[in-house]
This record gives C-alpha cells, structure tokens and sequence, in this order.
C-alpha cells in the first residue's frame, strides 16, 4: 500500500509525458469512483511509478527519476496529462505536500499546484512477479490486436463479445473477437513456448 509521505522527486518532462500518456488510459473519468479518475504517482526502489485503473484493467509504468523522498500521491490525470504535456522539455521537480494533499510541479519557469487525493485511497493494482509472463514482439501484437478488435460486439447485450480472445498454446498466440455476425482470428508466433495453454477474454 503506497505510503502517506511527503513524496520529492524529480525527472525529465519527455519522460513522464510518454508514462503518463501510457497509464492515462486505464483512467476512469466519468466513474461514480473519484480516485479512479486519478493517475497515482508513489517512489519505487530509485525511480517513480505511475499507476491507474478502472477496476476492470490496471497498468503501471515506471520512469527514471532522481528521488530525494519517498512518498506518493493521486493526482487527476487529465489535468496532469495536460499540464505536462505543456511544459518544455527540462527537468520537472514534483513534491507531494501531505498537509493539504497537493502537487507542487516546478518546470522551467513554470509552476503549479494540482489538488490531489490520499493515496492510501487507490486500489491496488497489481505487479508481476516475473514468473509466467509471455514474451512479444510489440509491433505484432499491435497489428494482430487491430486485426481482430475491429469484430468485437460494441452493444453490452452480450458482454462476452465486446472482448477479444487470447488463447495461448504452446508456441503461438491466437486472437479472436466475434459480433455474433462476423469472426476475426489471428495468430502470432511465441518468442518462447508457454507451459500451459490459457485462454482469457481482455475488454
């Protein structure tokens, strides 16, 4: 659980831009769930991380980072995406101040302070252990996702099918999404055989 401090980092603009770019899109603007309309920053081991969820997908992102104290805080990611996204391409110092759950951003000439939420509030969003992960190239994984995606049912009626399958057996990974009128399959060789077959259904 990200810890109630008075987190000090600092790090380049272009970096946490392409971060916050990434996790952005796990945010949940229009939920009942404040927090999850939030990007959480916290210290990890030396660099900073960058969380967000919308309870159904989570991803994080780490960063290289100087850090002077660790800490963390949640912060709106809109108004964050957007305020970095504006600043020049020069080292941003960032100090989350418990006392008044803000986040002062110091860039260039530049300054200003994003009223925030208690981290200790942000769901969990898990990391892997390291162990049974598969191993992708990228560029084929985005093509085969836009091959299939496009199938996936848009009506909620049948929850099922606004997903697409990912079933992976032995050496290659097969991705398919269906409406209920049309089929798209596609499959993509492993860098390395999984052990087990395992088939999920990803939004």
């Amino acid at each position: 659980m990200p810890r109630r401090a008075p987190m000090r980092v600092s790090c380049l603009q272009e970096n946490l831009a392409k971060g916050l770019s990434i996790v952005g899109r796990a945010t949940s603007p229009r939920s009942t769930l404040p927090i999850l309309s939030h990007i959480l920053l916290s210290t990890d081991e030396g660099r900073l991380r960058l969380s967000a969820t919308n309870l159904e997908i989570g991803i994080n992102c780490w960063i290289g980072a100087k850090v002077e104290e660790d800490g963390a805080i949640a912060v709106p990611a809109r108004t964050l995406i957007d305020l970095i996204s504006a600043l020049p391409p020069e080292k941003v110092d960032m100090e989350a101040i418990v006392r008044t759950m803000t986040l002062n951003l110091r860039c260039g000439r530049s300054e200003a302070n994003i009223k925030g939420m208690d981290a200790v509030e942000f769901p969990p969003v898990p990391i892997p252990e390291g162990e049974g992960g598969v191993r992708l190239d990228p560029d084929v994984l985005r093509t085969a996702i836009s091959q299939v995606a496009f199938a996936a049912a848009t009506d909620d009626a049948r929850p099922i099918l606004t997903g697409v399958l990912f079933r992976l057996e032995r050496d290659r990974l097969t991705l398919a999404a269906a409406d209920g009128y049309r089929l798209s399959v596609r499959s993509a060789p492993l860098a390395e055989p999984v052990s087990e077959p395992l088939s999920v259904i990803v939004p």
